[in-house]
């Protein structure tokens, strides 16, 4: 068990493992202080320092996390460096029922007004960085980066290491984000928010289906 004293918190991380991706080990930890159970988030620094893209990547999820504040995208608490463990760490909202994709997947069957339900929070949760003057866009958004608290019927936008900022001309040039839920305009390198909403129509045909869009 780890105790990490940071600003306000105080959070305890536990060894149970919620998730493991090429960098980054999620903890399931809690925070004395709130008094609630917390995603702790833990990045070996040798291996960001190897990749800039992936530095890039993390530097841009803790930025967007700590200027978006909405109910229906996924809370940040805090981020610091160990110094000693020579890690980077940062905290957020733990989801009770892991991704919209794994919960549908064990729901086969499902009320449709819970599936409108699920598309009025998530349009809810595009269009507030949407709003923004400039514009935020997500660029990765399908039902793996959507998570769910199933006890409560909620459910909130994600990882947002892919997000951008769109600046000046109030366009986007990278053609980034994963294929099935990848609009044409994205490809033509020259793009803004409504990719997201043709995204968000994949995650509609996921979650009315069960399946991947164009899956064979």
């Amino acid at each position: 068990m780890l105790i990490f004293y940071v600003c306000m918190y105080i959070f305890i991380q536990f060894r149970e493992i919620l998730g493991k991706g090429a960098m980054k080990t999620v903890y399931k930890a809690f925070d004395e202080v709130l008094g609630m159970e917390v995603a702790w988030n833990q990045v070996k620094l040798a291996d960001v320092f190897r990749s800039p893209d992936e530095l890039q990547r993390l530097y841009s999820e803790i930025h967007l996390l700590k200027y978006l504040d909405h109910s229906s995208i996924m809370q940040f608490y805090e981020s610091w460096i160990d110094i000693h463990r020579k890690t980077f760490n940062f905290v957020n909202e733990m989801f009770t029922s892991s991704t919209l994709r794994e919960y549908r997947q064990r729901r086969q069957r499902v009320d449709i007004r819970v599936i409108k339900n699920w598309f009025c929070q998530i349009l809810r949760g595009l269009a507030y960085p949407h709003c923004h003057d400039p514009p935020v866009i997500h660029r990765d958004l399908k039902c793996d980066n959507i998570f769910v608290h199933g006890h409560l019927g909620q459910v909130k936008i994600g990882d947002l290491g892919l997000a951008a900022i769109l600046h000046g001309s109030k366009h986007a040039h990278s053609v980034i984000g994963t294929p099935e839920f990848m609009s044409l305009e994205l490809y033509e390198e020259e793009y803004n928010e409504l990719i997201d909403i043709y995204s968000f129509g994949m995650c509609m045909l996921e979650m009315l289906t069960s399946e991947y869009p164009y899956s064979v």
